[in-house]
């Protein structure tokens, strides 16, 4: 019998290797599908984590503005800040300098008012004697200038009318009511008979009329009441001067003394300007007052206090023009607690080579 031949690649074999194939592409299939799912898983993770950074990214931009912007005003700041500490560093060296020189004048000014403390002193030894030396009585007994009350009349040690052409001048202003500042205030706002009958300008009215009394005869004389403004006490014989001997006048101006009343302020350079009305100038001025002027050549807009200091300033223009050849005497009736008045108006007679008198309380 005749062998069969045997074929490798038979139909069973072609099945196996099929199949064997078939699994092993499935194999590949499964495991490339399982790849592809985890590739895509992976995918959208880093997507993911993509997206995040750029929203942090996004984020860091617009905190890096703002913090660009936060510094800009921090510079912004630090410049200001560096510009004010400069300008304070100025201000406080400015500062120190005005307080050197406020130290320095301080002491210039202690010193000032430690002299015009030892004036005062030395003034009021002066008025002492003056008061002491005034006691003798004149050689005639009469009426006082008032002609109120019978007294004997008393010399004023210094105080002589010597000049050819007298000019007196009589401050009529509110101060003149009392020396102290709250009755002047009291006064200025009572009645006219009250401010007529003020002690202190009862004095006043005393002393003018006795000046006018005691008139050398021969000489020329003119009486001016000055508070804001300066005119002459007899109506229209402004610029013109009174004979000593014409008795109708004398009366008259008597009178006129007694109609006085004091009201306003004090202006020292009006009355001190009133000398230029006169065609013959005087040479020799008594002035009657209280103290330092309160206002210049015109009224202060508004009614203001005035302190010393002020008050000192407006005395020193006042007598700034004055002619060191013109006597002023000066008849003092000093306000309490005014310190540079008596000084200065001492000065004033002083450099005009007049008399300085503060009378005591029993003259005239």
């Amino acid at each position: 019998m005749k062998r069969r031949n045997v074929e490798v690649f038979s139909l069973s074999f072609l099945d196996v290797i099929c199949c064997g194939f078939g699994a092993v592409i499935l194999f590949y299939t499964i495991i490339s599908a399982q790849s592809g799912i985890e590739r895509t898983r992976r995918a959208e993770d880093l997507s993911a984590q993509v997206s995040k950074l750029e929203e942090e990214v996004v984020r860091g931009a617009k905190n890096l503005v703002l913090l660009r912007n936060a510094l800009q005003r921090t510079d912004s700041e630090t410049v200001s800040a560096a510009s004010r500490a400069t300008r304070l560093i100025e201000e406080l060296q400015q500062r120190r300098e005005e307080a050197s020189i406020y130290d320095a004048s301080t002491l210039a000014k202690r010193e000032r008012i430690e002299k015009l403390k030892a004036d005062v002193r030395a003034l009021e030894e002066s008025a002492r004697r003056l008061e002491a030396s005034a006691k003798v009585d004149t050689p005639r007994g009469e009426l006082t200038g008032s002609g109120r009350s019978l007294a004997s009349r008393r010399y004023l040690t210094g105080l002589s009318l010597r000049g050819k052409r007298i000019l007196v001048l009589v401050d009529r202003s509110s101060s003149m009511l009392d020396e102290d500042l709250v009755q002047i205030i009291r006064l200025r706002n009572s009645g006219e008979q009250a401010r007529r009958n003020a002690p202190k300008w009862r004095r006043a009215v005393d002393i003018t009329r006795w000046i006018v009394d005691e008139m050398p005869s021969g000489r020329q004389y003119q009486v001016y009441g000055f508070n804001e403004t300066a005119a002459p006490l007899l109506e229209g014989t402004g610029g013109e001067w009174l004979q000593s001997g014409d008795e109708a006048r004398r009366k008259q101006l008597a009178g006129a003394i007694d109609a006085l009343l004091p009201q306003g302020g004090t202006s020292l350079i009006n009355a001190l300007r009133s000398r230029s009305a006169f065609r013959q100038a005087p040479d020799q001025v008594i002035l009657l007052t209280d103290g330092l002027p309160t206002q210049g050549a015109t009224p202060p807009a508004l009614r203001r206090y005035i302190d010393v200091g002020e008050r000192a300033r407006l005395f020193d223009e006042a007598v700034r023009g004055v002619d060191p050849k013109t006597p002023i005497d000066v008849v003092l009736l000093p306000m309490k607690g005014e310190v540079p008045g008596p000084h200065r108006f001492w000065g004033l007679a002083l450099r005009t080579k007049g008399s300085f008198v503060i009378p005591s309380p029993d003259w005239p």
